[in-house]
């Protein structure tokens, strides 16, 4: 009989451990208060522990994770310094590890899990909540009560290491067509989309409805314009460069309209200032016209998807349909953003918060995943050691159209099975 051979303390990059093993350390790329700053320096290489599972918790062996802003904003340290903020609530790690999407295999699952089993192959959510915390028991949306957060940044132990530890409601079956890289690339961006046009009731993308995409060429905007059409609706992409127009064509915009075209962007001028007043509503209107000729007719959107903030939330609110909505999900360009309240009681327009989604929503946006109706739109793929530099390109708006991703313990792109 062949001696049996001792499991490994840590496993190389790719080298998948015997099922049911699990080592006891593993490599991350992480990110510490003292290199806080730009992305490129502030991630690095490391040999952690592996976090142990218990309860509800499901240990994931990463095959590829997903690139999002939000850990720009991690390895900046600003606006909110996470490391700290988690040891407030009593966390001992002095090291962030993050990354919100992911795809990969179930490693270990803890006593209480039951619908997820070791084994599956599954692409991973960032809401993460307490089921027992008492709004929600309540009735709450999970996604509105005052335990949930996101994994992979106010949450530690992401998708940028060999393991991540989530929530069971937290995996979601891997489209079977989808490569490791492009099943990681998706879910964030599009279940933030997909709430933002289905889950704000009666404001819901449907038949015909004209949609403003701000971003349009970005992970957020390529999801809106592509759900927007699968319910029947007509999105129109806002974007920077003229460079971006063909990507937003091929997720299926109605036309795209370049901001540069326009100067009245920031916040509002001082209403007493009929000069200043007057030019910012001159370039608001031509802004609303030039949505008007490439829709062919003169009616305004229904719904306008948000994330850029103070330079744009007033042209949003006032070229809003009556009773439509505008939904906001970020504040890229900053939180400052004005509104004239005329325009949104007297033609009952609404803004919106919307942060994420719940369960079922993003169950139903992963569905039109595996149905092949959205297309993960997966513009670059790097290496794992590349997950500074690839959010340094998203801090510098020098990324591709699309999504971003890196490989983790897939080596090579292109793979649908383990090692």
């Amino acid at each position: 009989m062949p001696a049996m051979t001792a499991p490994k303390d840590l496993y190389p990059l790719g080298q998948t451990p015997p099922r049911g093993t699990v080592p006891a350390r593993m490599h991350a790329a992480t990110i510490r208060q003292e290199r806080f700053g730009e992305p490129r320096d502030a991630f690095a290489a490391e040999v952690v522990d592996v976090p142990p599972v218990s309860g509800n918790q499901v240990l994931v062996w990463v095959m590829a994770a997903g690139i999002n802003y939000n850990n720009v904003w991690a390895a900046l340290g600003e606006p909110v310094d996470v490391i700290a903020a988690r040891q407030r609530r009593g966390a001992t790690e002095d090291f962030h590890i993050g990354g919100s999407d992911a795809s990969g295999v179930v490693w270990a699952v803890g006593d209480d899990v039951e619908d997820v089993a070791v084994g599956d192959f599954v692409v991973l959510s960032c809401a993460c909540w307490d089921p027992n915390a008492a709004d929600i028991r309540a009735g709450a949306d999970p996604m509105t009560s005052t335990s949930a957060r996101i994994w992979g940044y106010e949450d530690n132990w992401g998708s940028f290491a060999q393991f991540a530890r989530v929530d069971d409601y937290q995996c979601f079956p891997k489209p079977e067509h989808l490569t490791w890289e492009e099943a990681a690339a998706y879910m964030l961006v599009g279940a933030t989309s997909y709430r933002q046009l289905m889950g704000w009731p009666p404001n819901v993308v449907g038949e015909g409805d004209p949609v403003l995409v701000w971003g349009g060429a970005g992970g957020l905007g390529s999801m809106a314009t592509q759900i927007a059409r699968a319910f029947g609706g007509v999105p129109i992409a806002v974007v920077s460069d003229d460079s971006k127009k063909d990507h937003c064509l091929r997720m299926g915009a109605e036309g795209v309209i370049n901001r540069h075209e326009f100067g009245h962007w920031g916040r509002l001028p001082d209403f007493g200032d009929a000069d200043a007043f007057g030019e910012w509503a001159k370039g608001a209107r031509a802004f609303g016209q030039r949505f008007w000729e490439i829709l062919g007719e003169k009616r305004n959107p229904r719904i306008v998807v948000e994330h850029v903030g103070e330079a744009t939330i007033p042209t949003s609110i006032y070229v809003c349909d009556n009773a439509g909505m505008v939904v906001i999900c970020a504040g890229t360009t900053g939180y400052a953003a004005d509104v004239d309240l005329r325009y949104l009681w007297m033609r009952q327009k609404r803004l919106q918060g919307s942060h994420f989604a719940n369960t079922e929503q993003c169950a139903a946006f992963n569905d039109l995943v595996r149905d092949g109706r959205i297309d993960p739109c997966l513009s670059r793929t790097g290496r794992f050691d590349e997950v500074g530099a690839l959010h340094q390109m998203m801090r510098d708006n020098a990324h591709p159209p699309g999504n971003m991703a890196v490989l983790v313990n897939a080596l090579e792109a292109g793979t649908k099975e383990l090692p």
